[in-house]
């Protein structure tokens, strides 16, 4: 059993929004930006009376850089194993990715050449990563705008491959499904089934929009339509343990927050958190 099996909708805690999460009376679950929370001492009052009320706190790593060629950072590594301890997490979660090169900052998520050597390096900073762990560490392929030349592994050889030999978890972002599927002309469906679901600790799913030609996964829009097909395909295959919703700016009203939770709800067959009941 997964550690977040049986908590159905959560959704992206982020301090605009806490107002609302903390009113929401079915969830279960969140997700807090990992290099959001202090280095020592309590988290933020609002996310520690969540976790109060018993519901869990998973924190997400955006800047280790799993697959630079240089080793992780071990303060970094640090940080995320104390903000771990600190929510009393179930698991962690961070991207198979790169963000620095050089002591350069990239400022975003960049997708790695699928070689051979690529994931030889995300293996070795998952081991150095896990070792100052205490709890299970899930991994998140990103959605990536452009593609590296002469890829030696398709996306779903290379995730299988680094999941089997750091024996990590799954976070399958399902608009980063359909985002790549997209932008490189293939069905996403096809995609999906292609991919380790048997390795699933929790999905994603985020709104995304149309821009110049490419399907871009901002975190600001509304979740389309097919992203919600498409995790209905997903749970037809394999319901994942449990599903949540990011967003990250541009947020809006309280009333289409809860429609998009409901949303959720209606495509996995999950109670509905937001007190409103589903079809």
């Amino acid at each position: 059993m997964t550690p977040l099996a049986g908590r159905g909708v959560g959704i992206g805690w982020r301090p605009e929004i806490s107002g609302f999460v903390a009113e929401l009376p079915g969830l279960r679950f969140v997700e807090v930006i990992a290099e959001s929370l202090p280095h020592s001492g309590e988290p933020p009052e609002a996310l520690a009376k969540l976790l109060a009320s018993g519901v869990a706190v998973v924190p997400h790593g955006v800047k280790l850089s799993l697959g630079g060629a240089e080793p992780v950072d071990p303060h970094r590594v640090e940080h995320l194993a104390q903000a771990a301890r600190a929510v009393n997490a179930p698991l962690v979660s961070e991207h198979i990715a790169y963000v620095r090169a050089g002591g350069v900052e990239a400022g975003h998520l960049l997708p790695l050449p699928r070689s051979r050597e690529a994931v030889d390096a995300v293996v070795a900073n998952v081991a150095r990563t896990t070792a100052e762990l205490d709890v299970p560490l899930a991994l998140e392929p990103i959605a990536a705008l452009f593609e590296w030349p002469d890829d030696e592994l398709t996306e779903a050889e290379f995730l299988t491959e680094i999941l089997e030999r750091t024996d990590a978890l799954l976070l399958l972002d399902i608009a980063n499904v359909y985002a790549n599927a997209l932008n490189r002309g293939e069905d996403p469906a096809e995609l999906l089934a292609r991919l380790p679901l048997e390795r699933m600790a929790y999905v994603h799913v985020a709104g995304g929009r149309i821009h110049e030609g490419r399907y871009h996964d901002t975190h600001t829009d509304p979740v389309p339509g097919e992203v919600l097909e498409l995790l209905g395909e997903l749970c037809a295959r394999q319901r994942p343990p449990a599903i949540l919703l990011e967003r990250d700016g541009h947020y809006p009203p309280a009333a289409a927050l809860r429609a998009e939770l409901d949303a959720l709800s209606a495509a996995t067959g999950y109670p509905a958190i937001t007190g409103a009941p589903t079809r």
